[in-house]
């Protein structure tokens, strides 16, 4: 044991022991400490991250839109009523969107949302 090494025989030999174990699992599993990947290589979201975006897709979907509606009102003067419709455009926009980054629908623009 070298002199400088601060653990004892019984830790040293223990590290061997773990080292030797991790080196026959990686070996038996070379998929072992790599991350988690799609079918199309694209890497797995955890449930958190995949909440996450869903919920930001639909909400994104409801702001643009009222948004736009709100701009159109007060441009043209048509208050209440393009609040409305782009509200409910939004609304239904968010719901595609949530439905294509779920896998639900089938994307047109090829893109890696995880749609199949």
């Amino acid at each position: 044991m070298p002199q400088n090494d601060p653990r004892s025989p019984d830790d040293s030999e223990l590290s061997r022991r773990l080292d030797s174990l991790g080196a026959g699992l990686r070996q038996a599993d070379p998929r072992l400490g790599q991350p988690a990947k799609t079918d199309d290589g694209a890497p797995k979201m955890s449930g958190i991250g995949q909440a996450m975006r869903l919920s930001t897709e639909f909400i994104a979907g409801i702001v643009v839109g009222a948004g736009f509606g709100w701009a159109l009102d007060r441009g043209l003067g048509t208050r209440p009523w393009g609040m409305i419709l782009f509200l409910l455009l939004g609304t239904c926009a968010g719901f595609f969107n949530v439905a294509r980054a779920a896998g639900l629908l089938k994307s047109r623009t090829g893109d890696k949302s995880g749609a199949k």
